[in-house]
Formats: structure tokens, C-alpha cells, sequence
């Protein structure tokens, strides 16, 4: 699952250099390369073209690892051209966001969640501020009743592997409620895959002290007390709280702890 190498996409804004030197850290542990994908509106002149790989260039010398990262340049939507990217045998896409204001400081809220969900592969998106030390060395993964956890459990697997991370799941226990038989049969498989491979884990039942209908305010701040260096959850809302699921899923994108989020 992690035998390509790492897909970043950059906007050229210093968020992004966030994202190079999280791809290169990431491509470091894997003993892979790193592709470093911009896109330009149709229409730029070769001189443009010229001018934006020399900004990759530099912000390859700035982030470091620059020997083991490839420059590509694309023409067209840049949301459609990474997701069309993220297809080409990749293992993951590194993505940094501004936040509240997104990548390329138009992409925020649906719209980042909306890559992350086109993409092919799965997703790691980090913010700019965040500290790359511990990165991925304990991820928090939420319970979810998703029938296809698979594909975000086994990167969870790979990764925690390839970083010696121990993996913490999740979940919240709200008085009075009654978790589904979907979500306690992922819980399940989620528990026992770990256990086969081998990958040190907790599991975690927090009793809920507030009212939160949502997920993302009492796991954002479990993983922030426990010094988590990711999150991961599924890009896709499940059937369980659909109608708010969006928002939630936006808000962890955009914690305001700076944990980086896996997605798939």
C-alpha cells in the first residue's frame, strides 16, 4: 500500500511548504520520492511556466529533501487535476490548507472535503503552523459505521507500521445512547486488524460530558490531550448523522490544534 511514491500538491503559498516538508518527512521513513504537483490556469505563457517551476524549485530548498522530489506541472482546474493525479499510482496525497481559508486560500469547507473525497488515494492534509515532530507517531481514529472502513483501516494499519505509531480507538459515549450494530461491528474489525498486524493500540471509550450531537469537537480535543500526530477518518459520510456529518468532517480538517487528517 505504500510501495509508490508521495503526491503533494502546492499552491506555492507558504501553507503549502508545510505540506513539502510533511511529503518529504513522510517519503523520508517510506525510502521514497516525492512528486511535487502545481497547477496553472490554462493559457500561461511558456515564461510563466518557466517562473513556476523556478518556485517550486525554491520551495523544495526551503522545506529540504529537495533531492528526492519531482517537479510537475499541469494545465487546468486544480481541484480536477490533483484528483486526477492522485489516480496515477500514488500511495498518498500530502495537502496543506490555511484552515478556516482552504488551499489557495479559496479552497475551505466543502471544497477541501470535496478533494479529499474525488482523490483516489488516500489523503493526509496538514495545516499551516503545525508541528511536524511526532508526526504520525499516534494517530486517533474514530469510530464510524462506514461499510468501507477497509480502505482508511488498512492505510491506518500501514502507516502506524512504517512510523512505529500506537493507534487509539475512538469513541465517544453519549448517556442514554445506544451505539448501532454497524458501528460496533467496525469497532470490531478495526480492534481485531490492528491485533493481526501486530500494531500496538488502545481502545478508548470516552463518556461524553457535554451535549455534542457531533464527533469532531470531543475528538479533536482527546487527540490533542494525548499528543496525537494525526486523526483519521473517513472522507464519506456514513447513514448515522448524514445531515451533519459534513460540517463535522469540515471541522476536523480545519482543527484549530493543527493535528494533520487522514483521509479516505
Amino acid at each position: 500500500m505504500l510501495d509508490q511514491d508521495i503526491l503533494c500538491a502546492t499552491d506555492l503559498s507558504p501553507v503549502s511548504d508545510e505540506a513539502v516538508r510533511t511529503a518529504n518527512a513522510v517519503a523520508s521513513q517510506l525510502s521514497t520520492r516525492v512528486t511535487l504537483l502545481h497547477v496553472l490556469d490554462k493559457g500561461h505563457s511558456e515564461a510563466g511556466r518557466e517562473q513556476a517551476l523556478a518556485s517550486m524549485q525554491a520551495q523544495l530548498a526551503r522545506a529540504g529533501g529537495g533531492e528526492r522530489a519531482t517537479p510537475k506541472l499541469l494545465d487546468g482546474d486544480f481541484m480536477k487535476a490533483i484528483a486526477e493525479e492522485s489516480g496515477m499510482g500514488h500511495s498518498l496525497l500530502v495537502l496543506g490548507t490555511h484552515g478556516a481559508r482552504g488551499l489557495r486560500q479559496n479552497l475551505f469547507g466543502t471544497d477541501i472535503l470535496k478533494l479529499v473525497r474525488h482523490a483516489t488515494t488516500p489523503s493526509l492534509v496538514v495545516q499551516e503552523g503545525m508541528k511536524l515532530d511526532g508526526l504520525l507517531q499516534r494517530i486517533v481514529m474514530p469510530v464510524a459505521a462506514h461499510p468501507d472502513i477497509d480502505r482508511l483501516l488498512g492505510m491506518v494499519v500501514a502507516l502506524a507500521k512504517a512510523f512505529a505509531a500506537d493507534v487509539h480507538v475512538y469513541q465517544l459515549m453519549r448517556p442514554g445512547e445506544a451505539p448501532s450494530d454497524d458501528l460496533l461491528a467496525n469497532k470490531l474489525k478495526m480492534l481485531e486488524r490492528l491485533t493481526q498486524e501486530g500494531v500496538r493500540h488502545e481502545e478508548v471509550n470516552e463518556p461524553s460530558t457535554v451535549f455534542s450531537i457531533g464527533f469532531a469537537e470531543p475528538t479533536i480535543r482527546y487527540a490533542q490531550r494525548v499528543h496525537a500526530g494525526a486523526i483519521a477518518i473517513m472522507a464519506h459520510a456514513s447513514d448515522e448523522y448524514r445531515y451533519i456529518a459534513d460540517a463535522e468532517k469540515e471541522r476536523v480538517l480545519a482543527n484549530d490544534a493543527r493535528i494533520p487528517v487522514l483521509c479516505a
